[in-house]
Formats: structure tokens, C-alpha cells, sequence
């Protein structure tokens, strides 16, 4: 199993990042370089606790499927979603949000298994595991962003 644990200061309150985090339409933005797209369940707005999304993009060249599910939420402290369907063999991230001073502090801590056993332990080592970093991260800059642009 590999961890991702990524910390964002925003100069924002903590109900505007939390809603910025859960926003489809924003995450459709900050994904523009994989085509991401919502095709069923949620596929606009705010994402609620029990609501569903499935994803379409293009990820290493495969246009992939990723179904998850909102499993647990506090507004606006945190929220985790989990994968139902996709490509990994599991995948977890939970959005956790804390106030510092004039701050937020928005923590994602993404979990994920990679599936076909050695071989893509391998491949996650190489590859995987950077490319998924690089891919919240991008999304953390356009939420930090749009949080910020009318503070």
C-alpha cells in the first residue's frame, strides 16, 4: 500500500476550502490535462456524504473508469472518499481541513494499492506513486487558487 500525504496553507476559511475540496466542477478544471470528466452519479456541484462519482480520463495513455463513494464527512473538517470501481486494487483519500491563524491548513492523505502484485509494486515504485502526487498537487494549486483569488 502506498501513502500520499500532501499539506496546503490556503489564505482562506475553513467552510470555503472544504467546499472548494468537494466542488466536481472545480475538480473537472484542475484536470484538464487528463480530460477528466464526471459521467455518472454526482456530476456537478457539491459532492454530499453517500454520493456517488464515476470519472472518466485519460491516465498513461488508457482512458480509465474510476467510480468512489463519499464514506465519511463533518463539515467542514473532513471527508473521505473510497473507490467502488476502477483500476486500482484499493484506494482511500481522506480531505482533512484545520484552521492556523489566518490559514487553512487542507491535509489529503491518499492511500492506494496498485493492482497485478509484483509487477505493479514495481511500476508504483518506479512510476505511479509520483505521477499520483503530481496529480494532487496540481488539483491543490487550482483549489488554493480559487479559495484565495477573492480573499
Amino acid at each position: 500500500m502506498s501513502v500520499i500525504i500532501l499539506h496546503t496553507c490556503i489564505q482562506a476559511g475553513i467552510p470555503k476550502v472544504f467546499d472548494l475540496a468537494r466542488d466536481i466542477d472545480l475538480h473537472q478544471r484542475s484536470t484538464f490535462r487528463t480530460g477528466e470528466k464526471a459521467v455518472a452519479g454526482r456530476m456537478s456541484g457539491l459532492i454530499e456524504f453517500g454520493e456517488t462519482v464515476t470519472w472518466k480520463a485519460r491516465h498513461l495513455g488508457v482512458m480509465q473508469t474510476l467510480t468512489t463513494k463519499i464514506v465519511t464527512m463533518q463539515k467542514p473538517y473532513h471527508f473521505t472518499d473510497i473507490m467502488l470501481k476502477g483500476t486500482f486494487r484499493s484506494m482511500k483519500h481522506q480531505h482533512l481541513f484545520r484552521q492556523e491563524d489566518r490559514y487553512t491548513v487542507m491535509t489529503d492523505i491518499f492511500e492506494f494499492e496498485s493492482p497485478f502484485g509484483i509487477i505493479g509494486k514495481i511500476f508504483n515504485a518506479i512510476f505511479l506513486r509520483n505521477y499520483m502526487k503530481q496529480f494532487l498537487l496540481e488539483r491543490n494549486r487550482m483549489i488554493k487558487s480559487a479559495a484565495e483569488a477573492d480573499f
